[in-house]
């Protein structure tokens, strides 16, 4: 079986494609941020809320993550109109992104809360910090260093996962590559391209070596 491959009706189509990686990057952006500020406020609300605020933030956090991503996109695009609440594709988008990409941000951030040492957080009252101090300085952010790892693959993981919205219309670069498809019937070479756009590009990482000097001082490098 032979098959010519046509690139040049594809970058003919160029501007849309542009256009489409303009909302995918909105999209993960804003996500992102949203997201985070969730995990953050659902993190802090699990480990030092009371218990009427961590049942529900353990709930919020069991539904999302038991419940597939479609679902919840169309019960917020499709359900929420019932309710007399009509959003349009993009804001509809952003909302279940948010949600969902809080939820597993609330575990993780989670977890690092709970690695902090207890005598870190001494340490900071006995400086006299107030508690919000505390939080800011002494828990989050090493927090957030501790599961820095899993929180960047899951906003990776997020940034693939925004082509679901192509399901409700959002503009997005799968959607725009299906009507470009439907009109020039290159679907290797489109899907091609697209997949070649939404791969992350990951730097490769370094490797970093520690050595003391004659004078007992310790050195590092990085290579």
């Amino acid at each position: 079986m032979r098959y010519a491959f046509n690139f040049r009706d594809i970058w003919a189509q160029w501007p849309s494609i542009a256009e489409g990686i303009g909302v995918t990057l909105m999209l993960t952006a804003v996500t992102m941020v949203a997201g985070l500020v969730i995990g953050a406020l659902g993190a802090a609300g699990r480990v030092y809320g009371r218990s009427w605020l961590r049942t529900p933030l353990a709930a919020y956090v069991e539904v999302v993550r038991n419940t597939p991503l479609l679902v919840q996109l169309f019960i917020i695009f499709f359900g929420l109109p019932s309710l007399g609440v009509r959003l349009d594709a993009v804001a509809a988008a952003l909302i279940a992104l948010s949600v969902n990409l809080g939820a597993y941000t609330t575990e993780i951030i989670r977890a690092g809360l709970e690695a902090v040492p207890r005598s870190q957080i001494e340490a900071g009252y006995s400086l006299g910090l107030s508690g919000t101090q505390v939080f800011r300085h002494v828990v989050l952010v090493p927090a957030i260093r501790i599961v820095y790892p899993a929180l960047t693959s899951q906003f990776v993981l997020m940034m693939l996962a925004t082509s679901i919205v192509s399901q409700i219309s959002a503009p997005d670069l799968f959607h725009i590559a299906s009507i470009i498809q439907s009109r020039t019937f290159r679907d290797f070479e489109i899907y091609a391209v697209i997949a070649s756009n939404r791969t992350p590009r990951l730097g490769r990482p370094k490797k970093t070596m520690k050595s003391c000097t004659s004078n007992g001082v310790l050195r590092t490098t990085s290579t």
